[in-house]
């Protein structure tokens, strides 16, 4: 008799749901987001990047419920399969973002770069020119790493001077703030 009641419960709960509940959806996280959560802090070992997943997942879910097949799978199942997609595309952004640090950083070469022989400085630096945007960080490679003018950034990129100026600009202010943090750090 349990089980039927659950049955029913599952049931009504996976049809408001599917017509766009949100109190279904907070139900729907109230039941299985530790579930979720838990999924995510043991396979990437970090709260933050967990919490981050769990959220991922509930808005995808709202998102796509309109995929949802009840005859395939339940509800909790189905949010499982939700969560193992986004854990493993956090794996592989977190990949992606160590081979962009990994590639800047083999990219230093010190005759180009006359910044600090302090590796930690040079490992800071790579870091906060991987976590810049793409066309910022095109510029800052091309303006510094090639040894291109500013005139010859915009021409390669077919960006404007004052952006590419901009760039530059703008991301040696974040190079400058960041490694003044680390120096009072010291």
């Amino acid at each position: 008799m349990t089980d039927l009641l659950q049955d029913d419960d599952q049931a009504s709960l996976t049809a408001e749901f599917m017509a766009g509940s949100e109190r279904a959806l907070a139900e729907m996280y109230e039941r299985w987001a530790r579930l979720v959560y838990g999924m995510a802090l043991r396979s990437l070992g970090d709260v933050t990047e967990a919490e981050d997943v769990t959220q991922k997942v509930y808005v995808s879910a709202w998102l796509g419920r309109h995929t949802f097949d009840p005859t395939r799978a339940r509800l909790a199942a189905w949010l499982v399969g939700i969560a193992k997609n986004t854990i493993a595309d956090a794996h592989a952004r977190s990949a992606r973002d160590r081979r962009k640090r990994e590639a800047i950083i083999a990219t230093l070469d010190d005759d180009v770069i006359d910044w600090s022989e302090d590796v930690a400085d040079r490992l800071v630096i790579a870091d906060e020119l991987a976590l810049l945007a793409e066309a910022p960080r095109k510029v800052m490679h091309l303006a510094f790493y090639d040894n291109l003018t500013h005139a010859q950034v915009a021409a390669r990129l077919d960006m404007p001077l004052g952006t590419v100026k901009s760039h530059i600009r703008r991301s040696l202010d974040r190079l400058r703030t960041r490694l003044e943090v680390n120096d009072d750090e010291q």
